[in-house]
């Protein structure tokens, strides 16, 4: 499998330009290990939306999309811009996010 390039990201690095569109960039400070752990509960979180589709099981679905809103407000991907909180506020905000996930879905 071919992978993709690394998008291109805006003069700030505030967003990445994907196919002419711009969506927030991860938090650029998120820990490594922090960074792959939140990536896989996106991932599996997705999955679970498209399982839940596939079944027309609305609670499921909703459950599904909620698990990817935390993933990606602790990714820094939406919420407050990361660029705009502390950096005790963008730690509480990605450790509060993988709690949540872990506490709820087990570890990726």
């Amino acid at each position: 499998m071919t992978r993709r390039p690394p998008p291109e990201h805006t003069p700030d690095g505030h967003h990445v330009l994907v196919d002419g569109r711009r969506w927030r960039a991860t938090d650029p400070d998120l820990p490594a290990d922090a960074d792959a752990r939140l990536r896989k509960h996106l991932m599996a979180a997705r999955r679970a939306v498209g399982a839940a589709l596939r079944a027309h099981d609305d609670g499921a679905e909703r459950e599904a999309r909620q698990r990817v809103h935390t993933a990606k407000v602790a990714l820094g991907e939406r919420g407050t811009p990361w660029w705009e909180q502390t950096d005790a506020e963008r730690r509480a905000r990605w450790r509060d996010g993988l709690a949540a996930l872990d506490e709820r879905h087990g570890p990726p």
